[in-house]
């Protein structure tokens, strides 16, 4: 469904250790693909003044959301969680689809999709989660690779920070005691132990600073004098691609890179801060920095807003670019930068990072290299983990046995840090901006469609669908496959009769199934889906409760819940609601709104029926959706299954 529930604390937190206990992965993420520190070498790196285990990290946006986003990050060794933009506004309507990770990289999504108190708790459960992994020590490292820091990200304007709402959320973040004891509070007493763990009240104390696009200069140095000097928190602005100016965007996007379909509009490049504005602005602003005794820097760089050419986001005008091309647009901005003002302002980094480049961007001293557009393909956060084993490799390559050293010995000087930082930074600008793979005739094939459509069971099974859901939306169940007979049932205005109906087909064990309150139909799941349909439309889609299965009455999907001891599941589907429930005697109960019917458990044969007052003739009900109910309701609900189902359902109980 488009708006998101987060689950309970004590949810995430007996999913997360069920999961592991059974199956040694956590949200879906095994720990193959997991990170592990490489012994003698160190990824340590400073942000703001503070320890970070890796210079990696989620960029602000759908892997930053939830508290399950942030877990799996931090379990692919992303250890600075540039958390995701909140403001004011959060009651906002994004249009669905919203992000299109086909070749390129774009989206229509900007901001927090969930209200002030809820990313409030999401973020702060996220750091609790965390510290219970670290205490737990499940990644085995020998050393300690746990340090990590949670980057607040907030926009738009001065006025909607300066409220008493973004205020008292800001401080929240920095002292979050009183949130962290009503959430001790939700940790169920089998894991009670976690009760007394020493949860840091400081979740974070910095910013990123997004702002709109058109955002006046003066009002975005502002906003970051207001953080500084009134919040007492340390700023990195971040900036916009559009400083490079139209000319040298174009020529990068469509004469080097070849990106002629892809188009840009002077009148964004006009009203956004201009290169000169954005040069005074950082000099002062760093004098601002030093008298508050904050730490200051920029990031680089925001998306790339262009027309929309495609008929994904039907009804869109414009859309934002990331991916490949707009790694070598902020390059090439961060070298002009550097040109500019020297290589000691501190610069974080987030444009079409993958494997392949990030080794790049953290010889040129960027802290933190932050992703997003490689998280969104096949294997998800399971990719993050390759970003440090390649670093680790490099490292030792060149003798280099931490961060500070890679960074030297990167360089063809042997003089000052700065130098090594300025020298890389010309060397790897010069590098992407030739590097055929950022060209438009490598970055123009689409996931394959295989021609065939998704059904509510039995699809390929090739699971991308899985980790490329930045929420975990999607999971896998497992059912007896086989072939049952049903029949209908018709009432002729007197009687219900049975039927001959025909044969529910189930070729496969394992299945794909969605749970809604996880998901926001962003569309990624079907645009890397070998078939069409789309996994979050047509596979099972489970609600967490009656209240929400009710509130989105208008959306199809399953319930499951505890009636007098009972296990019941609603259905509803084509207009029509199904209940089921399995009696202690073994039988079911049946019905939809206008007949009920008792069935043996064993073999769905029909003991009774009852008609209500209101059937009208000729009513039809076909015990199809009786057995995929309780084929559905039995997967989900088994011993040894761990599925956000079953956990909330546990969650209930305890």
């Amino acid at each position: 469904m488009v708006e998101l529930h987060p689950a309970t604390f004590g949810a995430l937190l007996r999913s997360m250790l069920t999961e592991y206990e059974q199956h040694q992965s956590i949200f879906s993420l095994s720990k193959e693909k997991w990170y592990k520190a490489t012994k003698g070498i160190d990824h340590t790196v400073i942000f703001n003044g503070k320890k970070a285990s890796t210079p990696l990290g989620p960029a602000a946006g759908p892997h930053t959301q939830m508290a399950q986003n942030i877990v799996l990050s931090w379990l692919g060794g992303g250890r600075i969680m540039e958390l995701k933009t909140i403001q004011l506004n959060d009651r906002l309507t994004i249009p669905r689809p919203c992000i299109d990770a086909t070749n390129v990289g774009y989206n229509v999504e900007w901001s927090q999709e969930l209200l002030l108190e809820q990313s409030l708790k999401e973020y702060v459960s996220a750091m609790m989660l965390i510290e219970i992994l670290k205490n737990e020590d499940l990644l085995g490292d020998e050393g300690d690779s746990s340090h990590t820091i949670f980057d607040m990200s907030v926009g738009y304007d001065l006025k909607g920070i300066k409220t008493s709402e973004i205020q008292d959320w800001i401080n929240s973040m920095k002292n979050s005691k009183m949130l962290i004891d009503e959430i001790r509070n939700e940790i169920p007493n089998e894991f009670s132990k976690y009760k007394d763990l020493d949860y840091p009240p400081e979740v974070s104390s910095s910013v990123t600073l997004s702002t709109f696009h058109g955002c006046p200069a003066d009002e975005i140095e502002s906003i970051s004098q207001f953080l500084m000097t009134e919040m007492g928190i340390d700023v990195v602005v971040k900036m916009n691609p559009t400083l490079l100016g139209k000319d040298r965007v174009d020529e990068l996007l469509q004469e080097v890179m070849g990106y002629h379909d892809i188009k840009t509009e002077q009148k964004f490049f006009d009203s956004d801060m201009q290169f000169e504005q954005a040069i005074d602005m950082v000099g002062r602003l760093e004098e601002t920095a030093k008298r508050e005794g904050r730490s200051f820097g920029v990031k680089f760089s925001n998306t790339l807003i262009v027309k929309n050419h495609k008929s994904y986001f039907e009804d869109e005008e414009v859309m934002y670019m990331s991916g490949k091309p707009l790694h070598v647009i902020t390059m090439n901005l961060v070298g002009r930068f550097r040109e500019t003002i020297g290589g000691t302002l501190p610069i974080s980094f987030s444009a079409g990072i993958d494997q392949h480049n990030f080794c790049d961007a953290v010889s040129m001293g960027l802290v933190p290299v932050t992703v997003c557009t490689d998280l969104l393909l096949p294997g998800g956060y399971g990719r993050m983990s390759k970003y440090l084993s390649r670093l680790s490799n490099e490292m030792e390559e060149i003798g280099a046995f931490n961060i500070e050293e890679f960074i030297s010995k990167s360089s063809d000087t042997d003089t000052s840090r700065e130098e090594a930082v300025i020298a890389n930074t010309k060397s790897v600008v010069e590098e992407v901006t030739a590097d055929v793979r950022y060209r438009s005739e490598q970055n123009s094939l689409e996931p394959k469609k295989i021609g065939s459509k998704l059904h509510l069971f039995d699809c390929i099974n090739c699971d991308k669908c899985i980790p490329v859901c930045p929420n975990v939306s999607n999971f896998y169940i497992e059912v007896n496959p086989g072939e049952i007979a049903y029949t209908l049932l018709k009432y002729d205005g007197s009687n219900v009769e049975e039927h001959p109906g025909g044969t529910l087909v189930i070729e496969k064990k394992h299945q794909i199934a969605n749970y809604a309150d996880f998901c926001n139909e962003c569309g990624n799941c079907d645009v890397f889906c070998p078939e069409d349909g789309g996994p979050f439309i047509e596979k099972p889609r489970f609600f967490t409760s009656p209240e929400t299965f009710e509130l989105y009455s208008d959306e199809d999907g399953y319930v499951v819940y505890e009636e007098n001891g009972k296990s019941v599941i609603l259905a509803r589907g084509s207009g029509m609601e199904y209940k089921l429930r399995l009696e202690v005697n073994g039988n079911s109960l049946f019905s939809d709104k206008y007949i009920s019917v008792e069935l043996n458990g064993e073999d769905g044969s029909v003991i009774s029926t009852e008609a209500r007052n209101e059937c009208p003739d000729g009513h039809e009900l076909s015990l199809k959706t009786y057995h995929i109910m309780k084929l559905l309701l039995e997967s989900v609900t088994k011993s040894g299954s761990t599925n956000f189902v079953r956990t909330v359902l546990e969650e209930s109980a305890a």
